[in-house]
């Protein structure tokens, strides 16, 4: 299994979990499988790291069925859990509790259905893992969709900020980890194919139709153009010069539209 990792990807593994300290003896880690490839290496690394790593943890693979058939799994969660199946490792599986609306028209997809079916993903993910004593969650995220985060963020919602490697919530009793945050999409596909992993493939009928698509394509074009452009910005989201960005000094300036403009 050692020739699975290349040293150069083994390393940085490594340092993403030792620079966050993502893993602590004595874990609960529930890890979001949701069928892409990163998150089906995410669950195999967990388990292999566990047979190289100085603690003892446990790793709890979790998929939520957004087709679920009646009572039975669905036909995506069923090829989940046939994936990790070929490397021995179960899978939980969970039914939804948010439905996809139904989408009579083009006109009926709106910007908001992607960020709510996260959201209550999120919570499903918060409560089953509160109803299971885990103390983390481990998602398959990855250094490009970092980047692509802050491009959506910088572009669309006016704010520089992006998701982090580590992030500890309600008062340090949970924390969302990304042990791939120092790897690529490329560098994950190479791992999966080694492990002969394929992706399961998402029903949702917006999936191909997100921002988070168009950023992906204007960072394509500029990775095309500037070969070194992608570590380079990586590198700046951990270097950032807070005395060379904008500060606001005053709520408003005469004559700018505050509330106290017009007075003398």
């Amino acid at each position: 299994m050692e020739s699975i990792l290349s040293r150069d990807i083994n390393r940085r593994i490594g340092r993403a979990m030792h620079t966050y300290n993502m893993l602590s003896d004595g874990d609960r880690v529930l890890v979001a499988v949701s069928g892409g490839v990163d998150s089906l290496v995410l669950v195999w690394l967990l388990q292999f790291w566990q047979l190289k790593a100085p603690i003892a943890y446990d790793v709890i693979p979790l998929h939520i069925d957004m087709e679920p058939d009646d009572k039975k799994a669905g036909g995506s969660a069923k090829s989940v859990q046939e994936q990790l199946g070929h490397l021995d490792i179960p899978l939980d599986i969970i039914p939804t509790a948010w439905q996809l609306p139904k989408l009579n028209s083009p006109g009926d997809k709106t910007k908001d259905i992607c960020y709510t079916c996260a959201r209550q993903r999120r919570k499903q993910l918060f409560e089953y893992a509160s109803r299971i004593n885990c103390n983390k969650i481990a998602l398959g995220h990855h250094q490009d969709d970092i980047i692509e985060t802050f491009f959506i963020n910088f572009c669309f919602a006016g704010n520089i900020s992006t998701m982090v490697p580590k992030q500890d919530l309600f008062d340090g009793r949970l924390a969302l980890i990304r042990p791939l945050s120092f790897l690529t999409k490329q560098d994950i596909c190479v791992i999966a194919e080694r492990l002969q992993l394929k992706p399961v493939r998402s029903k949702c009928p917006l999936s191909e139709e997100t921002r988070r698509k168009d950023i992906r394509n204007l960072l394509n074009d500029l990775y095309a153009k500037i070969p070194e452009a992608r570590s380079h910005i990586f590198a700046a989201l951990s270097n950032v010069r807070h005395d060379y960005l904008l500060k606001q000094t005053a709520k408003s300036l005469p004559g700018e539209g505050g509330e106290h403009a017009d007075q003398p």
